[in-house]
């Protein structure tokens, strides 16, 4: 009697079994990985504007375009040296670099620089254009004020707390 190497269809159906359940825990982490990777971006990107609004204001000795709410796509021409008109900047100096937006990494598209999550929604910004060193920032998203004693303050618009990033944390 000759003996079969083969493997049964029982035995191939627990592997694909066990793949299919190690699979499925690996998924939730692969997700928390991602969204880990996207809010640290997050966190750069409004690190990176607040410095670049700071250093516009050391070089100028005012703050540019101190009336927006958001680092829209007129803010980033400022800050990325695009705009080089007389009244925001004349040097032409780049005190921001910035990518394009790709799907789930952010960047600056033509709504402005956008956070990883949403796409077409900005950073929102709070700047302290009359000199007093307050600003009123939006605590959660969209509700919700603080006062704080910074010249700049940066954040995402999420109402969703895990993905909140704000600049002065």
């Amino acid at each position: 009697m000759r003996k079969s190497s083969a493997f049964t269809l029982i035995e191939l159906l627990i592997v694909i079994a066990i793949i299919g359940i190690l699979m499925g825990l690996l998924f939730p982490a692969v997700n928390g990985a991602i969204d880990a990777a996207r809010k640290a971006q997050a966190k750069n990107d409004v690190t990176q504007i607040a410095t670049a609004v700071i250093a516009y204001e050391t070089e100028y000795g005012k703050l540019p375009l101190s009336s927006s709410t958001s680092v829209d796509s007129a803010l980033v021409n400022v800050l990325a040296g695009i705009d080089t008109s007389a009244t925001n900047n004349p040097r032409g100096i780049v005190f921001l670099e910035v990518q394009a937006a790709k799907k789930g990494k952010g960047g600056t598209n033509s709504v402005g620089f956008v956070d990883p999550w949403i796409t077409n929604t900005p950073y929102a910004i709070a700047m302290d254009s009359n000199y007093d060193n307050n600003i009123d920032v939006l605590t959660n998203g969209t509700t919700g004020t603080a006062t704080l004693r910074k010249k700049v303050a940066v954040w995402n618009s999420t109402t969703n707390t895990r993905r909140q990033v704000r600049s002065w944390d």
